[in-house]
This record gives C-alpha cells, structure tokens and sequence, in this order.
C-alpha cells in the first residue's frame, strides 16, 4: 500500500472474501454495501480506493469533502482521525481505524491480535442497537438517526 496515510504496507490474504470470520462476528453489512448505503460522509477511504476492488466503489457515495447528506440518514456522523488518534481508537496496521480494518478482514486478511481488538469493539458497539430497541418504536427507522448511522458505520442493521 502506497497512499497518504501508508507507505510501503503489504499484507497477505489468508481466508476467502466475506467467509471465515471469527466465532461470535457476524457483520450484518459489507464494505461494499456500507459504501453504497452511504458512511462516513462519503469521506474514506479516498486516497486508497486502488487497494479494494474497483466494484465496491461502483456505486458507493463518495466526496472529496465531508457530506452529510450522503449519509444514508443525513446526519453528521464522523469526527476527525486526530479525535481517534487521541482516544487511542487507532490500531496498526490499520491508520484509518476500525473500517479500513473490516475491510481488509472482509477480503481475507487475518492479523489475529488486531483482529481480536477489533472483533471485540464492534461486540461492544451492540450497545447502540439496544437503545434503539429500547427508545424507538418497531419500524420507525427515523427514531435516533444519529444512533442508526453509528450502526451502520460498524455493520450493524441499523434498520432495526
């Protein structure tokens, strides 16, 4: 990987593409499907779209600035790296954080002390479906939008 966060990273791919996940992670979404949805406010992964395959950005909402209205529900849902830097949410070999890390597991790269770091954030994030579940009324999807984004930025169902 070449880019502006990461020079001269290489990794091997060890499981097939969305198979051979660990026990007890079970992504509700794609990074294919996360993109096209609309995360992050069409900011990610800009500069290193080349180390993905091409059709996950086919119809991804994409922006060379932060956009919220390409969030599947309009609202603001990212703070900046330095935020994530700070709180030490960055984990290497993965600068951008947990979604560069998902989609690289989804293509089949296994790190298994990163990926145990991560596989247990994303468990831990379930805790925002719950108040969903507990705040909102069955089927009314705009009940905590900011909520659901979260949701839908760590692949989970943020319909529910």
């Amino acid at each position: 990987m070449n880019d502006r966060m990461q020079q001269g990273y290489s990794y091997h791919l060890t499981a097939p593409e969305g198979q051979e996940f660990a026990e007890g992670f079970a992504p509700h979404l794609s990074p294919v499907k996360m993109l096209e949805m609309g995360v992050f406010e069409g900011k990610y992964l800009n500069d290193c779209q080349d180390e993905f395959p091409a059709a996950w950005f086919a119809l991804a909402k994409t922006s060379d600035q932060p956009d919220e209205t390409l969030n599947y529900f309009g609202v603001k849902s990212r703070q900046p790296l330095s935020t994530w830097q700070e709180k030490g949410w960055i984990y290497e070999p993965d600068p951008r954080g947990w979604f560069q890390w998902f989609c690289r597991y989804w293509l089949g790269r296994r790190l298994p002390e990163t990926d145990a770091i991560q596989i247990r954030r994303w468990r831990n994030f379930n805790r925002h479906a719950g108040q969903i579940r507990a705040n909102c009324q069955p089927g009314d999807i705009f009940c905590r939008p900011r909520q659901r984004q979260a949701l839908l930025q760590w692949s989970y169902d943020p319909l529910i």
